[in-house]
């Protein structure tokens, strides 16, 4: 037992070399959890800072934590202003005291460079000279030791950069810092578009919030005004109290303002003199007097009342200004030798009602020991004005009443507003709240099925990667969806009922997998689940299974009954992962792998699906370089007339040889060409070769006579592709009837509502028009009848079976008999044997194609000009 013990024990040098590993691995995994850390720092930026100033020196920490980042900026590119604006910079050298700057002064620089190309930079001092020299940089500034700077993109456009660079030669930065940057640099862009959002409604709450203030602000000056006017009215208490107490009894309204004067200066006589409407007379609805019991109404005269109303100011009168106004014509003579023989001491006042004079009010006493002073007068003066603003304000007490009726409906009025302001504005902070909150979730979901979409699939993938990482016995799988026929469904239903079938799928998923498992959609008709922490492998083929069962259910849409399918590609998550878009580029590829090799199954990924892909890949780009270079290989096989012994046409077809998979067969070709979206372009080529070979023939007075090409369907889809080809037999300057183009019966069964215009129009520009491969697929009669082809090809595979089958050799005399009615002619195509010739013959087909009559010939390799 002892020496079976020892045998697994590790000695002491070996326990040496394993702690720099373990030293790695706990590296390895602090710094995944420091990443993790970050990720949850960034989002409770977005949610907690709330201005873009404290955003920055907040995000710069957290780059702090993972690498030294003593200088570090973010700029970015507004695009309509042409200005870079530096919104945060740090730099122990460079010190950058102006924000924004045109951009046509730093596109030649690094940062121009990410922001032009939108990829990152990873210079040191010792390369910086090759890549200025590679790119056409120009250095700007301080060299740093060692430069880290990272594109900011929202969506696929680059609209800013992050960069951190050093000066320290003892400091270097490694290619997990440009990863990390690079990943931060992906949130970076999220949380700053929030902040500034929560920026921008924080500054409309502080604008609305100023406004109501100014509301409140001319509410309360209104109000102050009105505290001044009732101070004010209360100053003139007594006065006041009488213009509004007073009911229509003018006489104790005098009689009143005769006691308060009395009160106030010695005022024993007093009288209050009016002017009728006339202005002529004079009428004294008021006249108190110890020697006198009442004055009549007079007209105007030289008296002391006529005086003030001509002079318009307060007047005080004594004994010594009677002589003077007597002498000077101002006052008559009796009325001066009157108050010389009382001794009276007069004061009197205009009363100003309207700005006009509508009276006087005098007093005076009798006496040499009574004499009025200046004093008096001040106060006769400014009691006058009151007396006059009372008896204006009782003539016109309605008006008044109506005035306050209108200010107090005012008052009421804007503090009516005010209340509804006050309740606008909390409404508003509720919907900005809830704005805010449905913001956040659009960012996260698809607007159509609300489910997850990419970006927040990508966050829970990669955190279950980081997961994975950390704890690799813990199962995870991605299982990438695409759904057949939705096109179909679009196409035919409309829009409305492709969206309804989304809605359904998606529903029918999410009862298929688990409550914790993640249901996101990509776009279109993709949809990806991530199953989170199982126990057995088994348990995703399940959940495939009853997903491809459910989506293989009827559907029914805008009352109709449609059919779907689903086909899965499986990415388990394993520990060599390091992004998202990894797992999710193999369960991509194994989806593909699924509908190539049958649709409504599942695919469980495998390296070797990659390595085809790649090798797909590698074959369309050389497909390519061989059509830009023109290295195919064209061949012509002539259809016989069998009667004559002559040539109808030549077909000219083109073979690619590679050069590692040598001669690539005629289908692979074609699915090449279609993969890579290149079968117009080919079409074209073969188009400009045939017409080179009609000129070149015309010139040498050769007998080539027609040539036919192979057209995809997709030239006929759109007009302006139509008029493409013949503007280009235009240019060439030959006769479109040199020409012939045949047409796969295939295709034709795809798209044949969309082309029947398209075949006219050629066929009256003088176009021969065949229908190739007939018989190969859903062969309709309708297209016989329908579309005006000169000729009918006989799919090889019915002649290849002649004489030996009768059953194909009637279908051969029936489409015959048909074309005699039609105006079409029949070719048989694929004839290699001399027993099939002669069953031809018997049935007198006139036309047909095979190496038996001629077999392919390859034409010159020369460029189309």
């Amino acid at each position: 037992m002892s020496s079976k013990s020892t045998q697994y024990e590790l000695s002491e040098e070996e326990l040496r070399e394993l702690i720099p590993q373990l030293q790695q691995l706990t590296d390895k995994y602090k710094r995944a959890e420091r990443v993790q850390k970050a990720l949850f720092d960034i989002a409770e930026l977005a949610s907690s800072v709330s201005n873009l100033s404290r955003l920055y020196p907040a995000i710069h920490e957290i780059i702090g934590d993972f690498m030294i980042a003593d200088n570090f900026f973010v700029a970015f590119y507004e695009k309509e202003a042409n200005l870079i604006d530096f919104a945060y910079f740090v730099d122990e050298f460079d010190e950058q005291t102006i924000k924004q700057i045109p951009a046509e002064s730093l596109m030649d620089g690094i940062t121009g460079h990410i922001l032009r190309t939108g990829k990152h930079v990873f210079l040191e001092s010792e390369n910086q000279a090759a890549f200025a020299a590679e790119t056409g940089v120009s250095m700007v500034g301080a060299t740093p030791h060692q430069f880290l700077g990272v594109p900011l993109k929202r969506g696929s456009q680059v609209i800013g950069a992050m960069v951190v660079q050093t000066y320290d030669s003892s400091v270097s930065y490694s290619d997990e810092d440009l990863e990390v940057l690079l990943f931060v640099s992906q949130h970076i862009v999220t949380t700053v578009d929030r902040v500034k959002n929560r920026e921008l409604t924080e500054r409309t709450i502080r604008e609305r919030t100023r406004q109501l203030r100014t509301i409140n602000d001319e509410l309360q000056e209104e109000i102050l005004e009105r505290q001044r006017i009732e101070t004010l009215q209360q100053a003139l208490y007594e006065i006041s109290e009488l213009a509004a107490n007073l009911e229509g009894d003018m006489d104790a309204f005098y009689a009143s303002i005769h006691n308060i004067l009395a009160r106030l200066i010695s005022a024993p006589n007093c009288y209050i003199a009016i002017l009728d409407e006339s202005g002529n007379h004079l009428d004294f609805p008021y006249f108190s007097d110890t020697m006198n019991e009442s004055v009549s109404r007079r007209p105007l005269g030289l008296g002391l009342t006529e005086f003030v109303l001509r002079s318009g100011q307060t007047e005080l009168i004594n004994p010594p200004r009677v002589l003077e106004l007597a002498e000077s014509g101002e006052l008559d003579v009796s009325t001066a030798q009157k108050m010389l023989k009382s001794a009276n001491s007069w004061l009197g006042s205009p009363l100003i009602v309207d700005g006009k004079i509508s009276g006087v009010i005098g007093i005076q006493t009798y006496g040499k020991l009574a004499k009025y002073t200046g004093k008096d007068l001040e106060l006769l003066r400014f009691v006058s004005h009151h007396i006059a603003a009372a008896i204006g304000r009782k003539r016109s007490t309605d008006a008044i009443q109506q005035y306050n009726a209108l200010l107090e409906e005012k008052v009421a009025e804007r503090t009516r507003e005010l209340d509804a302001t006050n309740s606008y504005l909390k409404q508003q902070i509720e919907e900005r709240k809830v704005i805010e909150l449905k913001l956040i979730h659009d960012a996260h979901h698809d607007s159509l099925t609300d489910l997850p979409n990419r970006a927040m699939f990508a966050s829970r993938l990669e955190l279950a990667v980081a997961n994975k990482q950390r704890y690799p016995d813990n199962l995870f799988a991605v299982l990438f969806i695409d759904l057949d026929r939705f096109k179909t469904i679009n196409d035919t239903l409309g829009h409305h009922a492709g969206d309804e079938f989304l809605i359904e799928v998606a529903h029918r998923i999410s009862l298929c997998i688990r409550g914790h498992d993640l249901l996101a959609r990509l776009g279109g008709d993709e949809f990806v689940v991530l199953l989170d922490n199982f126990e057995e492998a088994e348990v995703v083929e399940d959940v495939a299974s009853r997903i491809i069962e459910a989506i293989s259910q009827p559907f029914v849409l805008d009352g109709k009954e449609m059919y779907s399918g689903a086909s899965i590609g499986i990415a388990h998550l394993e520990t060599y992962y390091r992004t998202a878009d990894e797992v999710l580029r193999d369960a991509d590829a194994a989806m593909y792998q699924a509908k190539t090799i049958g649709r409504g199954r599942f695919v469980m990924f495998d390296k070797s699906m990659r390595d085809r892909l790649i090798e797909e890949l590698e074959l369309e780009n050389e497909f390519r370089r061989a059509l830009r270079d023109e290295e195919f290989e064209c061949y012509m096989q002539p259809v016989i007339d069998l009667r004559a012994n002559s040539v109808l046409y030549h077909e000219m077809y083109v073979r690619w040889v590679h050069p590692v998979h040598g001669k690539v067969d005629r289908e692979n070709f074609r699915r090449v060409a279609e993969h890579s979206g290149l079968t117009l372009d080919l079409d074209l080529y073969q188009l400009n070769k045939a017409c080179s070979l009609i000129r070149h023939d015309a010139k040498q007075a050769g007998e080539i006579g027609k040539i036919a090409v192979n057209v995809s369907i997709n030239h006929l889809l759109q007009a302006s592709l139509v008029n493409k080809i013949l503007d280009l037999v235009t240019q060439w300057g030959i006769e479109p009837g040199r020409l012939v183009f045949e047409f796969d019966e295939n295709d034709l069964n795809r798209r044949s509502q969309y082309i029947l215009p398209a075949i006219k129009k050629l066929k009256r520009a003088g176009v021969t028009l065949v229908l190739d491969n007939f018989g190969s697929g859903l062969a309709s009669l309708s297209y016989l009848f329908a579309y005006p082809f000169d000729f009918i090809k006989i799919d090889h595979r019915f002649v290849k079976s002649l004489p030996r089958s009768q059953r194909n050799l009637k279908l051969i005399q029936s489409v015959m008999l048909i074309s005699e009615h039609l105006k079409f002619d029949v070719i048989a195509e694929g004839v290699n044997a001399k027993a099939q010739l002669n069953a031809l013959n018997e049935i007198e087909c006139h036309y047909a194609q095979g190496k038996i009559l001629s077999s392919p010939q390859q034409v010159s390799r020369q460029k189309s000009a």
